[in-house]
């Protein structure tokens, strides 16, 4: 043990804490080795921005006069579809969500040009939508009809809450088939014309803690421009995942669930995305920070580009039919170089996740800790498949 999260965050208030991105810990490591660098880095941060569908913001609203029960009837906020089967003045709208006839979609048809995601966004830019809310009046509850616009300072609480974020691995996606085919990771051309990824590499949180030494339950992050939390492991989450000879999960694995408050968020960080064919979604910022408890979290920060494959997997197939085609692997770092051989053949590379903004939200979980304002949580309990460092 080199030091503890509490030795950390004193070193944060006092001002003497050393942080490093996790592209600047692979050059560091090169230079030094683990050893150094163990001892002179005190936390590492890392970071991915892109499309996550599954997530959304549940929110509470003032009751009106007289009073109406949302719960168990129909809302729509902005014409997008709310979930009412909550409590009386309880909502949740989901980043997919899309409105069931709007003139916006409807004119491009495929392009899906607004939903659930835009509203989102939108709120973080002041903007105003209108909620409708019909239900069956109740003594305690006895208006069957609300009509309002409601900005975000109108909400009592307005809270992000993401069930699947921060995929430790994903697929590279291609399409085997003749025909265009149209999915959430984008548009694949057929005969394979073209392979999506969508990850930070490098960069992104859970690679560079492969084995969730560091992060749990409790764990405090950066989440689009506010503070967030871990606050389960996030669905599909895979345990035991097949690892490589550094650790590394060679399939989908870790899944996290994050939360945080929608109203200190920031819409340079959080993004509404179309996504062609297929809908829409909203494009996150996820900063994880880890503490260097011990030499190990170093070595496993030092993960490049070069180290980390991905499964090729061919979407024509795989999506809806299941059928396994034995692709093989590929490196992050063909990713990055703008294309790929499979079969022979040279394939053009694109990706849903922006590199650039991943390093931006690096540098800024960075800046935050150096001035002493964030600081670094002991998590309550590991996620599933996990230990965490004992201090």
């Amino acid at each position: 043990m080199l030091r503890t999260i509490d030795e950390i965050n004193d070193k944060i208030r006092s001002g003497k804490v050393v942080v490093a991105t996790a592209e600047e810990v692979v050059g560091l490591v090169q230079d030094q080795g683990v050893k150094q660098t163990a001892r002179q880095v005190d936390v590492v941060t890392t970071g991915t921005f892109g499309p996550m569908c599954s997530s959304g913001i549940y929110f509470n609203i003032a009751q009106s006069t007289p009073k109406i029960k949302c719960g168990g009837g129909r809302a729509s906020f902005g014409g997008v579809p709310l979930y009412a089967g909550w409590a009386a003045a309880d909502l949740l709208l989901g980043a997919t969500a899309l409105p069931d006839d709007d003139p916006r979609n409807a004119v491009y048809p495929g392009l899906f040009k607004f939903g659930g995601a835009h509203i989102i966004e939108g709120l973080l830019k002041g903007e105003r939508y209108r909620l409708e809310v019909r239900n069956h009046g109740t003594d305690c509850y006895p208006r069957k009809e609300y009509f309002t616009e409601l900005g975000l300072d109108d909400f009592t609480q307005a809270t992000m809450f993401n069930p699947r974020n921060a995929y430790q691995l994903y697929n590279v996606a291609i399409n085997l088939n003749k025909k265009t085919i149209y999915t959430y990771m984008g548009v694949l051309k057929g005969n394979m014309g073209n392979a999506n990824y969508a990850t930070s590499g490098a960069l992104s949180p859970l690679l560079n803690d492969p084995k969730l030494r560091t992060v749990g339950i409790g764990t405090r992050v950066f989440l689009c421009g506010a503070e967030g939390y871990v606050v389960y492991p996030g669905t599909q989450h895979v345990p035991q995942p097949q690892r490589d000879d550094r650790g590394l999960p060679l399939f989908p694995s870790a899944t996290l669930a994050l939360v945080g408050d929608l109203k200190q968020m920031n819409p340079r960080w959080l993004r509404a995305a179309s996504i062609t064919g297929y809908g829409t979604s909203l494009a996150v910022a996820f900063g994880l920070p880890l503490p260097v408890l011990d030499e190990q979290v170093i070595a496993d920060a030092s993960v490049t580009d070069a180290d980390i494959t991905f499964p090729i997997v061919d979407y024509s197939q795989n999506y809806p039919l299941g059928r396994v085609v034995d692709l093989g692997r590929v490196s992050m770092a063909e990713l990055m170089s703008g294309r790929i051989e499979i079969n022979n053949k040279a394939v053009p590379t694109g990706s849903m996740t922006s590199r650039y903004q991943g390093r931006q939200v690096s540098l800024e979980l960075k800046e935050r800790i150096k001035r002493g304002t964030f600081f670094l949580t002991r998590p309550v309990a590991a996620l599933p498949g996990a230990t965490l460092i004992d201090e």
